[in-house]
């Protein structure tokens, strides 16, 4: 059995119930502790309005009833529901550079300001809110003493993360309505598999609490489970059961670990198409491979992921200056909302501002672009 750190006990064993509770929520149902729940003035509130205009901000949905999420949600004729899970706490449990948490303001900002027209409406989005859990990133900037106490610590706070992203996703999925989220790490993933298999099967929708997933991503992000981060959670969501077959498109070959890659050959539930494969050896063009992962999938729900890792020159927590165009991050996501059955969608790891300085005020612009792009995408039938 492996011996917990000083620290990590003290983690657990913090006397005053606020703390604790940041560490570790109450498995009680709706103890979605973190979640801010968005009323319509608080969305007009970064709507720009213009006469003669309309913009989404004006159109969006919003949850009626903040003490019965779920009976809103049910009885709302939104066909998404949007959330936020601005965390870099996963990103620096995978030794990654912290700034994840800094997308989803002006990612909204933008969003909100998309003209309403006939090509996005946007009353088919309901804006439910964002979790924030600056609480528990206070925490461990106050009485970590080292590193290595950092790390265990961040890992530890995942799982707090974990628990309530997970209990929204099913509260979505339950109610027939896919999840448009926007992060944080990509240790996100794992909840939201979690999360909507059991969501979709509790309504009929699956037999099994089993979905599919397509990640575009430089990464595998399916590390050993070591802990919690954002570099292995579906490695998390495969072992326990709720992620059945993974295709990963645009993966670097230079950032894929050997035991990974191990993994994934003897695993006939995964399949990837590498960066290299695609644009240097040029074995298949973009879509072409975008299409093969989605006729892998075909067979249930799928999770849609997007890591903005893979965009080139796209401030990120592992940014590349080798990578996709924003175009094929367009056409992919489109392509995968069409051709697909999406369970969710993700969009992760971007960033406005990186805890080194660095800084990009038009990942919230594009990634704005990517989630109309997937709307657009889906067929009135789907």
């Amino acid at each position: 059995m492996r011996i917990l750190s000083a620290f990590a006990v003290k983690i657990f064993t913090m006397e005053k119930q606020n703390v604790k509770e940041a560490i570790e929520p109450a498995k009680k149902q709706n103890s979605m502790l973190h979640l801010k729940i968005y009323n319509k003035q608080d969305i007009l509130s970064l709507t720009r309005i213009r006469r003669f205009e309309t913009k989404l901000g004006e159109r969006l949905q919003v949850i009626q009833d903040t003490s019965d999420i779920a009976k809103s949600l049910a009885t709302s004729t939104a066909k998404y529901v949007l959330f936020g899970v601005p965390e870099d706490l996963g990103a620096k449990g995978n030794y990654g550079i912290g700034g994840t948490d800094t997308l989803w303001i002006p990612f909204l900002q933008s969003f909100l300001n998309i003209q309403s027209n006939d090509f996005f409406d946007g009353a088919e989005v309901l804006l439910l809110g964002h979790f924030d859990f600056g609480d528990i990133q206070y925490l461990i900037d106050t009485t970590a003493r080292t590193q290595d106490e950092k790390i265990e610590a961040y890992r530890h706070a995942v799982n707090a993360v974990d628990d309530e992203v997970e209990q929204l996703a099913k509260m979505i999925a339950e109610a027939k309505k896919i999840p448009l989220v926007i992060g944080g790490g990509h240790n996100n993933s794992y909840p939201l598999i979690k999360g909507t298999a059991k969501g979709w099967h509790k309504a009929g929708v699956t037999p099994l609490a089993q979905i599919n997933c397509i990640n575009l991503d430089a990464h595998a992000d399916y590390r050993p489970m070591e802990g919690r981060h954002s570099g292995n959670a579906f490695r998390y969501a495969e072992e326990d059961g709720y992620l059945q077959k993974y295709c990963i498109v645009g993966l670097h070959e230079n950032y894929l670990p050997q035991n990974v890659w191990i993994d994934i050959v003897n695993n006939p539930f995964i399949d990837i198409l590498t960066y290299e494969d695609i644009f240097v050896h040029e074995k298949r063009n973009f879509m072409q491979a975008v299409a093969h992962a989605t006729d892998f999938t075909d067979d249930t729900l799928c999770g849609i992921d997007v890591d903005i890792d893979c965009i080139e020159h796209t401030l990120s927590s592992a940014m590349t200056p080798v990578g996709i165009l924003p175009n094929h991050a367009r056409q992919y996501i489109s392509f995968a909302a069409a051709q697909s059955k999406p369970a969710y969608l993700h969009i992760c790891e971007g960033a406005t501002r990186l805890s080194d300085g660095r800084a990009d005020s038009t990942s919230g612009k594009l990634v704005s672009y990517l989630v109309s792009d997937f709307v657009k995408g889906m067929s009135p039938q789907q």
